[in-house]
């Protein structure tokens, strides 16, 4: 119970233990005096019904009596009145009924008033002529303590309902603080740090708040020191000085992230030897600021092309990786790339198309870092041979479709709901036991069976992402995938889903009559939070309001602040697979147990993926994380899995 009910509970009982107190009195002087009442007036009227009654019992007229006591009987409010003439024991009876009107029976028979009676012997000098006995009729006490009853319990109810309101409304105003505080507290709980409470006039409520703001302060500060030293250490190890674009070990951890997820595109190497003419003519310093002015272009132009990963890879050589576009678009990432280069080479004194050389190799699903990387290289070296401002990389791998034929079949895959499942457990780092499963999607065209990776992309060039994943969890559903493990069952969002509002309230829709939404994890690229954070917290505002999970995937892949974890809090968060591959050595160990520290410094479960071998867990055991996933356990088909 709340600390305002116990006060309002407290002071409604102590309200009505007054107002049974005075309503007890009330009713117990009222019964007092109507009882003196009542014997008042038998004492009045026996003795004056005894005078009138004295000459006519002398004179021994039966009939003269009767008309005496029915004046008298009709006049009062009597029971009974009994007349017994002691010459010859005659007696002569008056009866009332007892009714009484406007009152329950059941209140006249609590017998609150007793039977009263009067005896008197009616004498003459020493002759006694006659014994008059008359009983009271309590009706009118009854009919008088009824009214009081009712009208008070009328207006101490009045007073009670004000009374009541009044508390309420007194305890809301004196216990605000209080409720702000609670407020205040489960926030912190979530580590969700808000501006200070006002300090209330209560003293008592004021050092409270005061130290609680302290309190809060303290901890939204440790907080923020442990999210710049994330920030810290990542310009540190993993960001070129000069340029401020990521260094040469970042670029081969996205490399190895970026192969290993569902994607298409091609890696860019680019010599830049007219930089090393500025340096020779001008000195480092107009060098180097020349290097930051041609990031700063490289990022203002080609992010319009297509989103990229940016590097600085050596004193005059840049790496570009292009994600999830086909041959057409990369074309056009090239020729944006070699203008922008043009331009600041004619602005520092070159030639256009001059002293500068660029290899590109495209991926192809079975491309491993070392292999792309080799084939850049050798694609940019014959470009510097030949002088050439670029070449491509001569792969026999074509795409086995088209883009139409890639609608078509996809199309006809979601229609007709062709998809089929594998998915690979995430085991706690404790005991090895799983703790969710992650799910893969593959399609069989024309026999043959083609992965996630190598039709995602058209899936994100055809703008069906959305269409997609509302097939996808129907098709879950439909073939019970949800209630084969009681293992929460994660599903990767596409970034038009996650941006989709129609989307979100589809999901609200399908959770909410879904009998086990507990049993169901949606996961968010860091991407997608950093492009469209208010979106991300609608979807995320609407599963967890409707029982199921979220968690954020490539945790710590993204330069920028963790303070969007506060906004969000999501369950878990999984580190981007390059932490699994990053060399073994001091600073890249410290900017991992940053980013660990940060999230479980907000209670939210941390998986390491990209997990291969066991010294890759024995690596990660002393960041103390919560689980792992990797091929170390492969993705297995749902069929064929005995779990």
């Amino acid at each position: 119970m709340t600390l305002f009910r116990q006060i309002y509970a407290l002071l409604f009982g102590l309200f009505l233990l007054t107002i049974t107190s005075l309503a007890y009195i009330q009713i117990t002087q009222t019964q007092r005096f109507l009882t003196k009442q009542m014997h008042s007036e038998i004492n009045n009227a026996s003795h004056s019904l005894g005078l009138m009654l004295t000459p006519v019992l002398e004179a021994g007229d039966n009939s003269a009596a009767d008309t005496l006591v029915n004046v008298i009987f009709e006049g009062g409010y009597y029971q009974q009145i009994k007349l017994t003439w002691l010459v010859d024991g005659t007696q002569q009876l008056w009866v009332h009924p007892m009714q009484v009107n406007e009152v329950p029976q059941w209140f006249i028979d609590l017998g609150i008033f007793h039977t009263i009676k009067k005896e008197t012997v009616i004498t003459s000098g020493w002759l006694q002529l006659a014994k008059l006995e008359i009983t009271a009729h309590p009706g009118l006490a009854y009919n008088e303590l009824w009214q009081i009853i009712s009208n008070t319990v009328i207006l101490f109810a009045v007073l009670f309902l004000i009374a009541i309101l009044l508390a309420r409304l007194g305890l809301t105003w004196i216990l605000r603080p209080l409720n702000q505080l609670s407020q205040h507290a489960e926030k912190i709980a979530l580590r969700q740090f808000g501006p200070e409470l006002p300090t209330p006039k209560t003293r008592e409520l004021k050092h409270l708040v005061i130290a609680f703001n302290n309190m809060s302060t303290q901890l939204k500060q440790v907080f923020n020191s442990l999210d710049s030293e994330v920030s810290e250490l990542r310009n540190k190890n993993l960001v070129d000085q000069v340029s401020n674009l990521p260094n040469r070990q970042y670029m081969v951890s996205r490399l190895t992230s970026w192969l290993s997820e569902p994607s298409s595109g091609a890696l860019f190497l680019a010599k830049f030897g007219w930089l090393e003419e500025v340096h020779r003519k001008y000195g480092y310093q107009v060098r180097d600021e020349t290097i930051r002015l041609l990031a700063e272009k490289l990022h203002h132009h080609l992010d319009d092309i297509s989103p990229s990963v940016v590097t600085r890879i050596a004193a005059y050589e840049f790496a570009f990786i292009v994600g999830d576009q086909e041959h057409e678009q990369l074309t056009k990432y090239l020729q944006t790339l070699i203008r922008t280069v043009n331009q600041e080479v004619t602005k520092a004194g070159g030639k256009p198309n001059e002293n500068f050389a660029i290899g590109i190799a495209e991926r192809t699903p079975q491309s491993t870092v070392s292999e792309i990387l080799s084939q850049a290289d050798n694609a940019l070296q014959r470009a510097t041979m030949t002088h050439r401002v670029f070449t491509w990389f001569e792969n026999n791998n074509k795409q086995i479709f088209s883009r139409e034929q890639w609608r078509k079949h996809l199309t006809h895959a979601i229609e007709n709901k062709q998809f089929h499942f594998k998915w690979q457990p995430v085991l706690l780092t404790t005991n090895n036991e799983i703790c969710q499963r992650e799910i893969y999607c593959q399609l069989h065209i024309e026999g043959n069976t083609v992965p996630a990776g190598q039709f995602m992309t058209y899936v994100e060039l055809l703008s069906i992402g959305t269409i997609l994943d509302r097939c996808l969890i129907e098709s879950l559903n439909d073939k019970h995938i949800f209630d084969k493990n009681f293992e929460p069952v994660a599903i990767n969002l596409t970034i038009e889903s996650i941006a989709s509002y129609d989307f979100h309230q589809w999901l609200k829709q399908f959770l909410r009559n879904h009998s086990h939404p507990e049993r169901i994890c949606f996961e968010i690229p860091e991407t997608c939070v950093y492009n469209d954070l208010s979106a991300c917290k609608h979807l995320c505002h609407i599963i967890r309001d409707c029982g199921a999970h979220f968690g954020i995937d490539h945790f710590g892949r993204q330069f920028g602040s963790m303070n969007y974890l506060q906004h969000l809090h999501p369950s878990y968060v999984k580190l981007d697979q390059s932490f699994a591959h990053i060399e073994d050595n001091y600073n890249n160990n410290e900017l991992c147990r940053a980013l660990v520290n940060v999230a479980k410094g907000l209670d939210i479960q941390v998986i390491v993926t990209g997990v291969q071998t066991k010294a890759v867990i024995e690596q990660f055991e002393k960041l103390r994380l919560d689980a792992y996933q990797g091929f170390i356990m492969p993705p297995v088909a749902i069929d064929e899995d005995n779990h």
